[in-house]
């Protein structure tokens, strides 16, 4: 992110509260919540076919007025999809929901809002589209991936638009993952990411490929870790030493991979 002018001021991403048209049928609003664990902010996305007069809207994002106002901007909305539970993704869901009159759908009962919830080999018919539901679970058990034909997977938080994501051990487990990816990475050439976080991507499979070859190395990488401490180690320790390359503001989150990892080892010797 750029400076600012002002000290102690923060330059604003130039897309903030603005709708960029993605694919034919996906645009994006990007909400004003950067963090280093939501990069530039969390993705909201706005379905619907050139000619639909309604839209279908996935991940309102965090309870941000201005955003969700926004977003509801865009409407009618048909139905609200959620990727998966964590708050920059669904903590606006319930006031978005009252502002546009829409059921929200996820997996988890937990958050959602009206009598119909959602799981992998659901078919969606809404805004002109078909919206296939894939059940990813890893980075959470609730994950979900939404496929628009042959032109592109939102992805949530399991792949990410730069860098990688988490395993959010306990309730993430690596096991899942890995053939989360591994159906990622059979969808057809050509199908773009569009990830809850950081810019769209022109190839799930070939991401997909890329993430399955890095969770892989980082796995030898802990095997080599606990094997170098002699067998026995904690996460903080392992994380000191796989992850010595990155920013420790991001240590608490590698510890819940770390931990996952270790499960994994465990499990899989």
């Amino acid at each position: 992110m750029s400076g600012s002018p002002l000290i102690g001021a923060r330059a604003g991403h130039p897309l903030y509260g603005e709708l960029r048209q993605v694919t034919p049928h996906a645009a994006v609003v990007l909400a004003d919540n950067p963090s280093p664990m939501t990069l530039d902010g969390t993705n909201t996305w706005v379905l619907r076919a050139p000619d639909a007069a309604s839209c279908v809207v996935v991940d309102p994002g965090p309870d941000d007025e201005a955003h969700l106002r926004r977003v509801a901007a865009c409407g009618p909305v048909d139905e609200v999809l959620l990727t998966h539970g964590h708050p920059d993704h669904s903590a606006g869901a319930r006031r978005f929901a009252e502002l546009v009159g829409a059921p929200v759908r996820a997996l988890d009962p937990a958050h959602r809002l009206g009598s119909e919830g959602l799981a992998g080999g659901d078919v969606i018919a809404r805004a002109g589209l078909e919206i296939r539901v894939l059940g990813t679970p890893g980075h959470t058990a609730d994950s979900l991936c939404f496929v628009i034909g042959d032109e592109a997977v939102l992805t949530g938080d399991t792949v990410l638009g730069r860098g990688t994501t988490i395993v959010a051990h306990p309730d993430g487990r690596l096991a899942d993952y890995f053939e989360s990816l591994r159906v990622l990475a059979d969808l057809p050439p050509g199908t773009a990411v569009l990830p809850g976080h950081g810019p769209e991507l022109a190839d799930a499979g070939e991401a997909a490929r890329a993430y399955l070859a890095h969770r892989t190395q980082r796995l030898e990488q802990v095997r080599a870790a606990v094997a170098g401490l002699g067998g026995v180690a904690t996460p903080r320790q392992v994380v000191e030493i796989v992850y010595a390359d990155v920013d420790r503001v991001l240590w608490p989150a590698a510890e819940w991979s770390v931990r996952a990892q270790l499960e994994y080892l465990r499990t899989h010797a």
